[in-house]
C-alpha cells in the first residue's frame, strides 16, 4: 500500500519535533572523506545513539499510553475498553503492525516505569533496544517488587551478554523468585497455541505451529517416521521433501500433496492466464509499450502470499490432480484507473460476494503497515451514520484494526481519487492515507500525484 502521513505541527520547550527532525537530517551530512578507523568509531557512536533514541521513544510511548487512558476514562469510556486504539496509534506512528505495536507498548510501559536500571543502560547507549525489551517481556508476569530484584541483578551484565543469554537469565531469575507463578505461566501459554503461515522466497511459505513441547515433538517424530518408512520402500524424494509432502497430505486429507481442494485465490490478467510465457515481437498488443513488459508474463497475486511468477500461477490452474476442481471467476477493472470495479447492496451486512471482493481487492488488512490477514469487512462510514453497504464504502481489516476504530476520535472516509483509497484519522488529529495494491496488469500509480491529505491543525490543549 502507498502510505503518507500528515504530522500535526507541534512546538514546546526544549528539544521537540522540529529540532529532532533537524538532528535526523544532519546525520546525512557526515563527512565521507575519513579513515576506516573513524568509520568504526562512528558506527559505535551511531549504535549508542540508536539505543538512546529507543529509550526516548519508549518513554514517549509510555507517557502517551498513560495520557490516552486518562483521557478515555475522563470521557466515560469503560475500563475494559479504555486501551482500545492506543497501540494502534503507536503502530501508525512507528510504521509497524498493530500486533507488534501492542507488544511494544506493553514492554515500553514496564521498561520505563519498573526497570529503572535496565532503562538507564539503554538510555546511556550501553545496550541495544532488544535486550531491555527481552527483560521486560520475561518479567512481565512478576510483581513490581520481584521485577525490581531482577532489574538490579541483570542490568550490570546486559552490555556483555547476547540476546539469548539475556532471555535465559531473565527467565531463570523469574523462576527462582516465583516458581509457582512460572508454572502457572507455562500452563497458561497452552492457551496461545496456534498455527501461522509466513511468506518465504521463491513462492514458498512456512507453516508453523506453536504447541506444547510434547505435542510438537510428537508431530515431528511422526512425520520423520513416515518419511523413513517411505524412503526405505524406495521413495526417491529427499527426506525433507517427503516429510513436507506427508505434512500436507495428512492435513488436507489428500492422497498427494499437489491436489488441494481448499479455495486458493489467485488474481491474474487474462493474458497471464491464456498467453504463452514468451512475448511475440510480431504482435504489438502482447507487449506493454510503456514498460517493455510482456503481458503474458505479468506476475499474478496469490492471496495470503503476494506476487508469484506467471508460470507458477498457470500451473496452479492447469496442473491440479484429475479429481481436483478448479473454478475461474472473472473480475472487471475500471477502463481508466485499472482498479477492480465496485458492487453495491442495500443490506446492512456485506454479502458473501462483497466480502470476497474486498478480500481480493485489499489482499491484507487495509490499515497502513498492518499485513495481517483480513478477518472483518468494515464500513468506512458506519452503517448507523447512513454509510452504504457497498464495496466503495468498505474495506477488509484484521480484527484488531476494526476494534481500534471503535474507540473515540477515530474515523475513516473514502476518497474520490482511487477506488478503495481511504483516509484514516486518529484521536490526536494525525491522518494516514492508504489504498489497495494495484491489480496485476494495471498501470503503476503516478509517483508525482500527491497522496497527502491536508495537514490537520493541532488539537487545542
Amino acid at each position: 500500500m502507498i502510505d503518507s502521513v500528515a504530522l500535526s505541527p507541534v512546538s514546546g520547550p526544549g528539544l521537540d519535533v522540529p529540532e529532532l527532525a533537524a538532528l535526523r537530517d544532519r546525520l546525512g551530512e557526515l563527512d565521507q572523506d575519513v579513515e576506516d578507523a573513524v568509520r568504526i568509531d562512528r558506527i559505535r557512536v551511531l549504535e549508542e545513539l540508536k539505543s538512546a533514541v529507543a529509550a526516548a521513544q519508549a518513554r514517549e510511548t509510555a507517557a502517551f499510553a498513560a495520557g490516552q487512558r486518562a483521557a478515555q476514562a475522563a470521557a466515560g469510556v469503560p475500563a475494559d475498553r479504555a486501551s482500545r486504539g492506543i497501540a494502534a496509534q503507536v503502530g501508525l506512528a512507528r510504521r509497524i503492525s498493530p500486533w507488534a505495536a501492542q507488544r511494544y507498548t506493553g514492554w515500553a510501559v514496564i521498561l520505563t516505569r519498573e526497570l529503572p536500571a535496565t532503562y538507564a543502560a539503554l538510555a546511556a547507549g550501553r545496550v541495544s533496544e532488544w535486550r531491555p525489551m527481552l527483560v521486560a517481556r520475561e518479567t512481565g508476569w512478576l510483581s513490581r517488587q520481584q521485577r525490581a530484584v531482577v532489574d538490579a541483578d541483570l542490568a550490570p551484565h546486559l552490555a556483555g551478554w547476547g540476546d539469548r543469554r539475556v532471555e535465559a537469565e531473565a527467565r531463570r531469575a523469574g523462576y527462582r523468585l516465583d516458581p509457582t507463578g512460572y508454572l502457572a505461566r507455562v500452563r497458561g501459554a497452552e492457551k496461545d497455541r496456534r498455527v501461522t503461515v509466513r511468506l518465504a522466497p521463491d513462492v514458498m511459505a512456512r507453516v508453523s505451529a506453536l504447541l506444547p513441547a510434547a505435542q510438537g515433538v510428537a508431530c515431528y517424530a511422526a512425520l520423520r517416521q513416515a518419511a523413513d518408512t517411505l524412503r526405505a520402500a524406495g521413495d526417491r524424494r529427499g527426506h525433507g521433501q517427503v516429510m513436507a509432502d506427508v505434512f500436507v497430505e495428512r492435513l488436507t486429507g489428500q492422497s498427494t500433496a499437489s491436489d488441494l481442494p481448499v479455495e486458493i485465490n489467485v488474481i491474474m490478467t487474462d493474458r497471464t492466464l491464456l498467453h504463452p510465457e514468451t512475448c511475440g515481437a510480431e504482435t504489438e498488443m502482447e507487449t506493454e509499450t510503456e514498460t517493455g513488459t510482456c503481458r503474458g508474463q505479468e506476475p499474478a497475486v496469490l492471496l495470503g502470499y503476494g506476487p508469484i511468477p506467471a508460470a507458477a500461477a498457470r500451473g496452479l490452474i492447469s496442473r491440479p490432480g484429475v479429481d481436483t476442481p478448479v473454478w475461474i471467476r472473472r473480475l472487471y477493472t475500471h477502463p481508466h484507473t485499472g482498479q477492480l470495479a465496485a458492487m453495491d447492496s442495500h443490506r446492512r451486512s456485506f454479502t458473501a460476494n462483497q466480502h470476497r471482493f474486498l478480500t481480493v481487492r485489499d489482499q491484507t488488512c487495509a490499515t497502513l503497515w498492518c499485513d495481517a490477514p483480513i478477518r472483518h469487512t468494515d464500513h468506512l462510514i458506519p452503517a448507523e451514520a447512513a454509510g452504504p453497504t457497498s464495496v466503495a464504502n468498505g474495506r477488509g481489516t484484521c480484527a484488531t484494526c476494526n476494534y481500534a476504530k471503535q474507540a473515540p476520535g477515530w474515523s475513516t472516509v473514502p476518497t474520490s481519487d482511487v477506488a478503495g483509497e481511504i483516509v484514516l484519522t486518529t484521536p490526536t488529529g494525525h491522518t494516514y492515507r492508504s489504498r489497495p495494491p494495484d491489480p496485476p496488469g494495471s498501470r503503476p500509480a503516478d509517483p508525482t500525484r500527491s497522496a497527502r491529505p491536508p495537514t490537520p491543525k493541532r488539537p487545542a490543549a
